[in-house]
């Protein structure tokens, strides 16, 4: 909370609050990061706009069809969602963008009622563990039926007919290290489309 508080009166024209899910409920694809930027979508208020892991992530929905429109890493911007919506499994920006199990928990009951909102719900993609783990808790699913791996994917019995798709977060340190390539980040969605249909 002083982290937040330092950062609003640092910056009173920045977000500075829990960011909202952007998308639309009946979608029935949901994307979930970990948690806002400080100078992403804590600045902007808008998940994944204004840093280096929202180029890759709205690249990649605009080739597979999941977004249409121009991203300028700008809310503003007009881009669009098609048949997607993207969430964090933590809404407010943590310290050193490292959430303590003490926030994840806490953003938990947010996450469980953004979940609950989205009744058309097909595939949902963790990116990154934390999301990974956030979602299968929330479900009340044991961590140890469903380990993370980039490109699994899994059926989950608490959500029938809705499979997760795992992926390594699209993070500039990913990037840059070569944990996760933009062709395996790609895969994962090609992989979506193809289900979906």
């Amino acid at each position: 909370m002083a982290f937040r508080q330092h950062h609003r009166a640092l910056e009173p024209d920045w977000h500075n609050a829990p960011v909202p899910t952007f998308g639309h409920p009946d979608a029935r694809l949901m994307i979930v990061g970990l948690a806002p930027g400080l100078r992403g979508a804590n600045r902007t208020g808008r998940p994944f706009t204004g840093d280096y892991a929202g180029d890759l992530l709205y690249e990649t929905l605009l080739t597979y069809g999941f977004a249409k429109g121009t991203y300028r890493a700008d809310p503003k911007d007009g881009l669009q969602l098609i048949d997607a919506a993207i969430t964090n499994a933590v809404r407010c920006v943590p310290p050193e963008n490292k959430p303590t199990t003490e926030e994840i928990h806490a953003c938990r009951p947010y996450f469980a009622a953004t979940l609950k909102g989205f009744r058309n719900l097909r595939a949902i993609v963790a990116l990154g563990k934390i999301a990974h783990d956030q979602i299968l808790r929330t479900l009340a699913t044991p961590l140890v039926r469903h380990k993370f791996e980039h490109g699994a994917v899994h059926d989950i019995a608490a959500l029938p007919g809705v499979r997760l798709y795992d992926s390594y977060h699209c993070s500039r340190y990913n990037t840059n290290t070569g944990v996760l390539t933009p062709e395996m980040f790609h895969a994962v969605f090609a992989a979506i489309k193809a289900d979906l249909g």
